[in-house]
C-alpha cells in the first residue's frame, strides 16, 4: 500500500473518562495543506489519529513520528499539461490506495485540508459512513478552491478561512487565522535562503537567483533548496530538499527568504521575521496548474507584509529594497478554529459513548 509509520507511531490511549478516543483520518496533500494539519495539533492529539499524504520531504519527515500512509500525488490541472495516460494511472491507484486505507483503519472523522490527492479519501470516507471535515486550505483568499467545491457537498463540517469565501459556502463557519506579531523581530545573519517548495521544481526562481548572485546583487551567502537536481551554481549552496525541520532552523538565521507563492513557506518565514520576496509559480509559463498563487501573493502584498517579483530584474530591485525595509512578522493562530473543532469531536466522543446517532 505504500504505507508505513514511523518508529513513534501513535497508540490508541484512553481519555480522562476511560472511552477509547475517535480515530481520526488527517488528510492533506504535500506542502501547504499539510502544514495547516500540523497547526491543528492541539485537536487531533488528543486522539487516536493517523495521517494521508503525498510522499514529499515534509511527509517523510512527519513519517518519522506519526503513522503515516502515502498515495500518489493527484492535481485536478495535470489534465492540462501532463500525459492524460500516467495521469489516468495515478488517478487509480489514489483510488485504490484511499480506499485500502480507509478500510483499514476505519476512522471514526476525517479532517482535510485538501488538494486533489485526497479527494478521493475524503469520497470513501462519506460512502463508509465516516464524519468529513473539509477545511478550505487558507490559500484560497478571494474564490473557492476546486477542492473546496467537491468536497463541500460530502462534508459534515465546512470550515473557510478568509470571510470573501462565505459567500460561496453558505453553511460553512468561518475561522480567520491570520495575527501580525508585534515586538522586535530577532536577529538575523547575513544569509538569504531560496526555496521552490515542497512539491514541484521551479525553474526561473532557481534561474533568477543564479543570475543575481552572478551579478553581485545579492552579496549574502546564499542557500538554494531546488526540489531537483541542477549544475552546480557558484558562490550557492545547492540543496534538493529539506525537512520541516531544516527549513525552520535555516529561516531561523535568514535575513532574506525568497520563495515561490505558497502560504506554506511564505507563512513559515514571515513567523521567523525574515524579509521575503515571493515569485508566484504562473500557469501561462507552465509552471503551476492554475495562478492560485498570485492570488495568494497579491493578498500578502497588499497586506504590505512582502514583496513581489515575476522577473530576474524585478527580483534584483526587490533584493536591494529588502535590504533598507523594517522586518514584519505574521503568522497564523488557529486557536478559535483548534477551539471550535475539539468542541465537535468531544461530542461525537460523547455521542458515540452514550449510543446517541453522531
Amino acid at each position: 500500500m505504500n504505507a508505513t509509520a514511523g518508529a513513534g507511531s501513535n497508540e490508541p490511549f484512553a481519555d480522562h473518562r476511560g472511552r477509547r478516543p475517535l480515530k481520526l483520518c488527517l488528510a492533506a496533500s504535500g506542502g501547504g495543506h499539510l502544514r495547516q494539519l500540523l497547526d491543528l495539533r492541539g485537536v487531533w492529539s488528543r486522539f487516536d489519529y493517523f495521517f494521508l499524504t503525498e510522499d514529499t520531504a515534509l511527509g517523510r519527515s512527519l513519517q518519522e513520528q506519526h503513522k503515516t500512509y502515502f498515495i500518489p500525488h493527484v492535481a485536478w490541472g495535470q489534465i492540462k499539461r501532463g500525459n492524460p495516460f500516467l495521469i489516468a494511472w495515478r488517478t487509480l491507484q489514489s483510488i485504490w490506495r484511499s480506499a485500502q486505507v480507509i478500510l483499514r483503519e476505519r476512522p471514526d472523522v476525517i479532517i482535510s485540508t485538501g488538494a486533489g490527492a485526497v479527494y478521493f479519501a475524503v469520497v470513501w470516507a462519506r460512502l463508509f459512513g465516516v464524519r468529513v471535515i473539509a477545511i478550505e486550505s487558507f490559500a484560497r483568499f478571494e474564490k473557492p478552491s476546486l477542492f473546496g467545491r467537491l468536497a463541500s457537498p460530502l462534508a459534515h463540517e465546512m470550515i473557510v478561512q478568509s470571510p470573501k469565501l462565505a459567500s460561496f459556502y453558505p453553511k460553512a463557519k468561518v475561522f480567520d487565522p491570520f495575527k501580525i506579531l508585534t515586538g522586535e523581530a530577532p536577529p538575523k545573519d547575513p544569509l538569504l535562503f531560496a526555496t521552490v517548495g515542497a512539491t514541484l521544481p521551479f525553474e526561473r526562481l532557481v534561474s533568477s537567483v543564479a543570475e543575481l548572485k552572478r551579478r553581485g546583487a545579492i552579496t549574502e551567502q546564499v542557500i538554494l533548496q531546488t526540489g531537483v537536481k541542477v549544475a552546480d551554481i557558484p558562490d550557492v549552496e545547492l540543496v534538493e530538499t529539506l525537512t520541516f525541520d531544516q527549513v525552520n532552523e535555516i529561516q531561523t538565521r535568514a535575513a532574506t527568504v525568497i520563495c515561490h507563492g505558497g502560504t506554506g513557506s511564505l507563512i513559515t518565514a514571515l513567523q521567523k521575521g525574515c524579509r521575503v520576496i515571493a515569485m508566484p509559480r504562473m500557469e501561462s509559463r507552465g509552471e503551476h496548474y492554475d495562478n492560485h498563487q498570485e492570488e495568494i501573493v497579491g493578498a500578502f502584498v497588499a497586506r504590505g507584509l512582502i514583496a513581489s517579483a515575476e522577473t530576474v530584474d524585478e527580483l534584483e530591485a526587490a533584493v536591494v529594497e529588502a535590504r533598507t525595509l523594517p522586518r514584519v512578522m505574521a503568522t497564523t493562530e488557529p486557536a478559535a478554529l483548534t477551539e471550535y473543532l475539539s468542541g465537535v469531536l468531544d461530542r461525537l466522543a460523547d455521542n458515540r459513548s452514550s449510543g446517541r446517532p453522531a
